[in-house]
């Protein structure tokens, strides 16, 4: 796609140097651990009255947040020497499944895997039968598959671009991997655009050979839309990639992201046919692919997530779009919680990782509940709630400063940063009742395997950069 400007220009992102990471870090692991300490005093100092309540609370919250301060030791996994040389060998595929995708990002999206630092060896893109919904019709991508068949001969890639019948993302994804001879498989979403250094930065983990699965690292592309994309950016890095983080610190990240994953490709070649299938209570399983994959990963070694390999993606515009996407995922993932704690090892990370999500979770409705029913907390409650206040901003602010890890060539992060509390506030009061919902209504896994039309198109703004 050209504007009457020339082609048009790919957004950029790089992490900061590892100085400012550390000076963050240590502003928020400080604040972190004095709340802590703070708490763990008055505990200690007065006895079993109900400010020893109101501090077992408080640590209580404290514990549960455990991922929050760990996140601050990611870095970049780098390959050298010989390694650098084994990564080069490798043969890499990358995997673009459409569906009524918008135009424009679609052959930006295809622009940023030709335009790859290191160059992949295939792309296979899979049209998964788009279709007008009104009237059925067959959408024509040609004029995008002739462009992108001709610029990746000309960039000396093999490129494939199949249509299919619509069944969902996990067939077109197997409809070409199944068969595909590569030695590391990367799965992309066709709203998404990769930073021109992606690739080399997913594959240095694989110098690891314990290493089968590494999780890319995801921000908004359409961010300045309106409150809800701007919203969404906020809560992407610090609490989405906070948690991922993590866990790749522990080599146990649970779940990629199909935005941007890199997989050892025999995780996925050996599973054809089981992968497309899954079915839960009967019924198949269409949603979190994601989550599946990372998990036949989890089940061969390790997982992590690679915070330099960037790719922007769009995110919903309309707040029915935006929950109903936040239904669908909670509802895969509480699935998949079964799964870890039916197949993980009752001594491993996953396992009790999972085991505290759900104390979380209860603890969030427990602790009002326990301060309404505590006669001298309920004489506090209004001086509870202001504390609560305080401190949720606070530590808001906190998790909030993961956002200055990242510099994006399109935008400020000053901005975004003095949203952090309401935030938070979007977390507690409207995404948590939403996941108790998903974990009550999981079994509706049936309800969506591609979307109906074109969701999200670029934003005029990010088409004229």
């Amino acid at each position: 796609m050209t504007t009457e400007h020339g082609p048009e220009e790919l957004p950029t992102a790089r992490c900061v140097r590892p100085g400012t990471v550390a000076a963050l870090a240590a502003l928020a692991l400080s604040g972190f651990f004095a709340w802590g300490a703070v708490h763990l005093v008055v505990t200690v100092r007065h006895g079993m009255g109900s400010e020893t309540s109101l501090g077992l609370v408080w640590l209580a919250c404290f514990a549960l947040l455990w991922w929050v301060p760990l996140a601050w030791f990611e870095r970049p996994m780098r390959a050298t020497g010989g390694q650098a040389a084994e990564l080069d060998r490798l043969s890499v595929t990358v995997q673009i499944p459409v569906y009524n995708e918008d135009p424009r990002v679609l052959e930006m999206c295809l622009r940023s895997v030709l335009e790859q630092s290191r160059r992949v060896d295939r792309v296979r893109v899979v049209d998964d039968g788009s279709a007008d919904p009104d009237t059925g019709e067959a959408v024509d991508y040609a004029d995008i598959r002739d462009r992108f068949l001709e610029r990746a001969a000309a960039a000396g890639v093999e490129a494939t671009w199949d249509r299919t019948p619509n069944r969902g993302k996990r067939y077109a994804q197997m409809h070409v991997l199944a068969q595909d001879d590569a030695d590391v498989f990367v799965t992309l979403d066709s709203d998404s655009v990769m930073d021109r250094h992606a690739v080399r930065e997913g594959l240095a983990p694989f110098a690891d050979p314990k290493v089968q699965s590494v999780a890319g690292h995801v921000i908004v592309l359409n961010r300045s839309t309106n409150l809800l994309t701007r919203m969404t950016g906020l809560l992407y890095l610090p609490f989405t990639r906070g948690l991922r983080s993590a866990q790749s610190v522990l080599r146990r990240v649970t779940i990629n992201s199909g935005t941007l994953a890199f997989y050892r490709a025999h995780l996925v070649r050996d599973r054809a046919g089981v992968y497309e299938n899954e079915t839960f209570m009967g019924r198949p399983m269409q949603m979190n692919d994601d989550s599946m994959l990372t998990f036949y990963a989890l089940l061969e070694g390790d997982t992590v997530h690679q915070p330099s390999s960037l790719v922007f993606t769009l995110v919903p515009e309309r707040a029915g779009h935006y929950f109903g996407q936040q239904l669908r995922w909670m509802r895969g993932t509480t699935v998949r919680h079964l799964w870890w704690l039916r197949y993980m090892p009752v001594r491993g990370v996953v396992f009790w990782v999972t085991v505290l999500e759900y104390l979380h979770l209860f603890l969030g409705y427990a602790i009002p509940l326990l301060i309404l029913a505590h006669p001298g907390l309920r004489a506090q409650a209004g001086d509870i709630a202001v504390a609560a206040l305080v401190i949720g901003t606070a530590v808001g602010y906190l998790m909030t400063l993961r956002i200055f890890t990242i510099v994006r060539s399109d935008e400020t992060v000053l901005q975004r940063f003095l949203l952090a509390p309401v935030a938070t506030l979007w977390r507690l009061v409207l995404l948590r009742p939403l996941y108790l919902y998903a974990m009550l209504t999981c079994g509706r896994i049936a309800d969506w395997g591609t979307r109906d039309r074109v969701e999200v198109s670029l934003p005029s703004e990010a088409a004229a950069r």
